[in-house]
C-alpha cells in the first residue's frame, strides 16, 4: 500500500502540472463553455504536461514549423518570456508560479522602502482590514509593511488594465476606486463594484502569472500602497491562497450566489471574516441593531423568536452548513428580528454592512424571497 508521502509525491510529479497549466488557461481565455474547455483542454494540451518536462509553452496558430520542433524544450520563465507570451493576448499563456526560476522561491532578500512612521502606521491598519494579510504573525507583517510603497492616482487615471500584465498589487488607503469588466470582446465593460479604503485588488495576476482580470480605474484622487510581486510570493502567498480557497469552496456551493462568476465570488471572499461560537451561545439578539451578514461554514444553529409577550422564544428556524442570515437588517435597516443560538459549535464567515451592500446589495431581489418567512413571525409577536 502507498504511503502518504508517496500519494503526494505523485500528485506534485504528475497531477499539479497539468492542473496549474489548465487553470493558467481557464483564466486567460475566460469560457463560457467551462466544462467542455476543460475536457477539450485536457484531452489536445493535457498530455504534453503529464511528464512535468514543460515550463512555459506559449500558443499561437502562426507557430512556425521550427517552433514546434522545439517544443520539447524546457524553457525557463524570465520577464522577457512572459512579455512576449503576455503580448499575443488571449491566445498566449504563461504557466504558473510553480514554473521556472524568475518565479521560484529561493534566498529573498526583503526589500525595504523609506517611509515615516506616519506612512507605518496607515499601512499596518490598512493591512489588519485587508482579507490578503490577516493570516500574517507580526514578523511577515513586518516585512510587507517596509515593502510596501506609498503611490497616488487622480481622479479618471487607470490603476490596472484589463489584459496588461501585472507585477504589483494595491491596498486602498484614502479614495474610492471602480472596478470594470469585459466579459466578451465586443461587449462594454460593466461596473462590478467599488473599492474603498481597507481593500485590496490586483493579486490574480500574481498569483496566476495571468493578465489582469479586470480594469480598475480611480473614481476620486486615491492614495495606495503597492505590494512587489517577489514579496507577495515569499512572504504573502501561501496563507492568502489557503483562505481564498477556503472561501471560495464555501460560496460555489450557496445558490444565492449562483449567477455570479469565478472573479465576483472572489471579491465575496477576501471581504469574509472569521468568526467562530460554542454551542448555545448566541450569535445575534432580537432587538439589537445589525451591521454583519453572516455564512455558515461548519455547524448548526437556529432561530428563536418572542412570539407572545412574557413568553420564552420558540424556535422559527434551522440553520446549516451553506446557510446565511442576518440578511434583513441589513436590507431593511431595522433592529434583528429574531435571536440566533449556535446549536452545535458554529464555523462562520462574517461580512460588514458596507462589503454586504457593496457585493451581495445586486442580488436584492433573491435576498427577498426569504421575507416571507421573516414577516411571517414578525406578524405574530
Amino acid at each position: 500500500m502507498e504511503s502518504e508521502k508517496e500519494k503526494r509525491e505523485y500528485i506534485r510529479k504528475n497531477v499539479n502540472p497539468v492542473l496549474e497549466r489548465m487553470v493558467v488557461d481557464i483564466l486567460v481565455s475566460r469560457p463560457d463553455d467551462l466544462l467542455n474547455f476543460m475536457i477539450n483542454w485536457l484531452q489536445s494540451k493535457g498530455p504534453k504536461y503529464i511528464s512535468g518536462n514543460k515550463s512555459v509553452v506559449v500558443n499561437d496558430d502562426e507557430k512556425s514549423d521550427e517552433d514546434e520542433d522545439e517544443e520539447d524544450e524546457v524553457l525557463e520563465i524570465t520577464p522577457e518570456v512572459m512579455k512576449k507570451a503576455q503580448g499575443r493576448g488571449n491566445r498566449g499563456s504563461v504557466s504558473a508560479e510553480a514554473y521556472g526560476l524568475w518565479n521560484k522561491k529561493g534566498s529573498y532578500v526583503p526589500k525595504v522602502v523609506p517611509k515615516t512612521e506616519d506612512q507605518k502606521d496607515r499601512i499596518r491598519g490598512r493591512l489588519a482590514q485587508a482579507f490578503m494579510f490577516q493570516a500574517l504573525d507580526e514578523k511577515e507583517q513586518q516585512i510587507v509593511v517596509d515593502a510596501m510603497e506609498e503611490v497616488k492616482f487622480p481622479k479618471g487615471s487607470t490603476v490596472i488594465q484589463q489584459g496588461d500584465s501585472g507585477d504589483v498589487l494595491y491596498v486602498v488607503d484614502s479614495g474610492a476606486l471602480d472596478c470594470f469588466k469585459r466579459f466578451k470582446k465586443d461587449e462594454d465593460e460593466k461596473y462590478l463594484k467599488q473599492y474603498q479604503p481597507g481593500e485590496s485588488f490586483g493579486e490574480l495576476a500574481l498569483l496566476y502569472n495571468a493578465p489582469r482580470a479586470a480594469t480598475i480605474r480611480a473614481a476620486q484622487d486615491s492614495i495606495l500602497f503597492s505590494l512587489d510581486r517577489e514579496c507577495f510570493n515569499n512572504i504573502v502567498k501561501d496563507s492568502a491562497v489557503k483562505k481564498r480557497e477556503q472561501y471560495e469552496s464555501l460560496l460555489s456551493k450557496i445558490d444565492l450566489l449562483s449567477t455570479m462568476d469565478g472573479y465576483e465570488r472572489s471579491k465575496i471572499a477576501d471581504a469574509l471574516k472569521h468568526a467562530k461560537f460554542r454551542a448555545g451561545e448566541y450569535v445575534v439578539k432580537e432587538g439589537e441593531n445589525g451591521n454583519t451578514f453572516f455564512f455558515i461554514e461548519e455547524g448548526e444553529a437556529v432561530a428563536t423568536k418572542t412570539l407572545k409577550a412574557g413568553s420564552e422564544p420558540e424556535v422559527v428556524f434551522e440553520y446549516k452548513s451553506g446557510d446565511y442570515f442576518g440578511e434583513l437588517a441589513l436590507l431593511k435597516d431595522i433592529p434583528r428580528q429574531a435571536n440566533i443560538v449556535a446549536k452545535t459549535d458554529l464555523v462562520l464567515a462574517s461580512m460588514d454592512r458596507l462589503s454586504f451592500k457593496r457585493l451581495i446589495g445586486p442580488l436584492e431581489e433573491l435576498l427577498k424571497r426569504n421575507f416571507a418567512k421573516y414577516e411571517k413571525f414578525s406578524q405574530l409577536k
